[in-house]
């Protein structure tokens, strides 16, 4: 009687956001497929499932074959299929609470036309406000980690191709340019970039495993017989119809296991315990064309993964300081540059203050650096420049 009743209830709260959904795709048709529609329109169930799909698989995919070095071939591949089928059950009850969630807001005639539901608002409305400053604190930590983690990423990847400069200043390239992230409006306008960036990852997965495979077992092998739900809410409400979304992240983790399961099991059978110390896959295969292209792919890439990590930040940037509900200023010129008429550009103000925050929370310990390197420099040069002292 009670799974009777609780399904009865889910299909109430879904029911609730049918007129909104139908709405939101006859304007989506409406848009036609000009090349507005291609860029910032991306509502779609295939459009989540490219966002989930390229944004489960990053960095991880080139450090998965060491994790196998150190837990053997068997338990590598158990406990993958395990990690993901967890993240596709919790992206499961993430969605049915999102959809509860809104459900009720709708009922109090509430207008998300230029808000944004995340995950901790979520909790704020089911479970209060003790939950939701948990949530806050949870999301906030591990996406800012997750974005500094890809700028590690790309200074270490790009290390290989050229190591003129340290992997230090790679990652304050990296950094600047990955800061203009902030000009994306919403999930909406990741359409082309998930598409370009599941490519990426697809072509480097399987470039690794004809790599490693081509390379044969390289002797002495000791094979041992024995990963984003972060960004689900943002995703789910950049869709016309988010009650689909259910079983869309199962999808895209099955899709994933295609590529990382061949490519850490290839690079475990051929170089082994060798991936003890080379925690990166790259710095075990041929250096070649091929795989300077797998590099720089994967950098571009990473560029998309760290937007996708940033962007719940600037929306709750934005909510701090009370522009994340405004109006636009310039949303006609938005319209004709990016191609969205709803949620092109962001709120002018929200969106510099974003853009002045990120970028001085990205100079600030640069400037720091560079004045304790100056002040080394200099005590450097006065200490030899004082005459030897007599004994």
């Amino acid at each position: 009687m009670l799974p009777q009743k609780q399904a009865e209830e889910a299909m109430v709260s879904s029911s609730n956001l049918t007129e909104h959904d139908d709405r939101a795709e006859e304007k989506a048709n409406e848009a036609g497929f000009g090349l507005k529609s291609f860029l910032g329109h991306g509502g779609s169930v295939y459009d989540a499932w490219f966002s989930c799909a390229s944004n489960q698989v990053a960095q991880v995919l080139l450090t998965l074959p060491y994790s196998f070095s150190q837990m053997g071939m068997l338990s590598g591949i158990l406990l993958q299929i395990f990690y993901g089928m967890m993240g596709s059950w919790t992206a499961y009850l993430i969605s049915i609470l999102y959809v509860e969630y809104r459900s009720r807001k709708e009922k109090e005639n509430v207008n998300f036309k230029n808000h944004v539901i995340q995950w901790f608002e979520v909790l704020d409305g089911l479970l209060g406000p003790y939950w939701k400053a948990v949530g806050l604190a949870f999301n906030c930590t591990f996406l800012l980690f997750g974005s500094v983690i890809q700028l590690i990423a790309c200074a270490s990847n790009i290390y290989y191709i050229d190591d003129n400069l340290d992997k230090r200043t790679w990652t304050y390239i990296f950094g600047a340019c990955c800061a203009t992230t902030v000009f994306i409006p919403s999930f909406h306008n990741y359409r082309i970039w998930s598409f370009l960036g599941l490519g990426m990852t697809t072509y480097t997965a399987w470039y690794i495993t004809i790599a490693a495979l081509a390379n044969g077992q390289a002797p002495p092998i000791y094979c041992t017989p024995s990963a984003g739900t972060p960004v689900t809410v943002e995703i789910m409400h950049a869709m016309w119809k988010p009650k689909k979304f259910k079983y869309i992240y199962l999808i895209a983790t099955l899709y994933v296991f295609t590529l990382t399961l061949p490519s850490s099991a290839a690079m475990y059978w051929a170089y082994g315990d060798q991936l003890l110390t080379h925690a990166n896959a790259f710095a075990l295969l041929p250096r070649n064309g091929w795989r300077d292209a797998a590099v720089i792919l994967m950098l571009i890439h990473q560029f998309i993964t760290f937007g996708f990590a940033c962007t719940p930040l600037y929306f709750v940037w934005e909510k701090v300081i009370g522009m994340h509900d405004t109006e636009h200023i310039f949303e006609g010129a938005g319209s004709v540059a990016c191609g969205d008429t709803n949620m092109i550009i962001r709120r002018e103000t929200g969106k510099w203050s974003n853009f002045c925050n990120s970028y001085l929370l990205y100079f600030y310990p640069l400037a720091l650096w560079n004045v304790d390197t100056l002040i080394q420099l200099s005590t450097m040069k006065f200490f030899s420049a004082l005459p030897p002292a007599s004994l």
